[in-house]
């Protein structure tokens, strides 16, 4: 894990934040998870970015069948973090798998879900092709 971008903002910032991101570590797509707030999430980053990949992902299932398989590839020792990810980490130790155990929303858990999945657990998924410009004739 590179980073953890999260953020109390409004809608603007926090998808400034993601685009910011997406730049600074050279992503091929924003993960969306759709669930409250259905594509206003998708919206808000395609106003900052209109040409990055945002594929958008159900909140199906529920969290901790979702977790569940990021959770393997850290027993199994495939994921690593970089310095600076402490809130993350916090968040991270109070899941168990019969829920969160803590206050509010495991929001940077469900972001990092989202992230490994993509990343590493969806081989088959194709990722999206780059933005091409072409001539008109």
């Amino acid at each position: 894990m590179l980073e953890d971008a999260s953020l109390r903002g409004s809608a603007v910032d926090w998808a400034q934040a993601a685009v910011e991101a997406y730049h600074r570590h050279g992503a091929d797509r924003i993960v969306a998870e759709v669930n409250q707030g259905g594509d206003l999430v998708a919206e808000m980053l395609r106003q900052g970015a209109p040409l990055v990949p945002i594929p958008r992902a159900p909140a199906t299932p529920g969290r901790g069948a979702r977790g569940g398989p990021a959770a393997a590839l850290y027993e199994q020792g495939r994921i690593r973090h970089l310095p600076g990810l402490q809130r993350l980490e916090e968040q991270m130790l109070l899941m168990a798998s019969d829920g969160y155990k803590g206050k509010g929303s495991p929001d940077r858990v469900d972001a990092l879900v989202w992230a490994v999945t993509a990343a590493l657990l969806d081989p088959a998924r194709k990722r999206p092709a780059p933005p091409r410009v072409r001539g008109l004739y």
